[in-house]
């Protein structure tokens, strides 16, 4: 098992899940958050002055998949957030040792 943990624009957001859905994962924690990389954040205009942002609104997309969906679904979510420039995002994947569903007790991959 593994956890895919991708930064990406809120923009891509309802397109990542819906591919993910076609391919059958169809759970997934999504978080907003604030960060900057090459982009460097940008600037916006407050009453007339101009403000440095160091942050960017983007989101954080959490998905644990089988070990057989782990490349399907770093495809799906790239595919689905490119868009050629800087700011399109990065995805951090590292392994589960061990996933619980609390309702049931199931665990591993019968959890997911």
């Amino acid at each position: 098992m593994r956890m895919i943990e991708s930064v990406i624009r809120p923009s891509a957001l309802p397109v990542i899940t819906s591919k993910l859905a076609e391919l059958g994962i169809y759970g997934a924690t999504a978080l907003e958050c604030k960060g900057f990389g090459k982009q460097k954040g940008h600037t916006e205009r407050y009453r007339g002055g101009r403000m440095d942002v160091g942050f960017v609104p983007k989101v954080m997309l959490k998905v644990a998949v089988k070990e057989e969906d782990v490349d399907k679904a770093i495809e799906a979510i790239t595919s689905s957030s490119r868009s050629g420039n800087v700011g399109d995002g990065k995805i951090f994947v590292y392994a589960l040792d061990k996933v619980v569903r609390i309702r049931t007790g199931e665990s591993d991959n019968d959890a997911l």
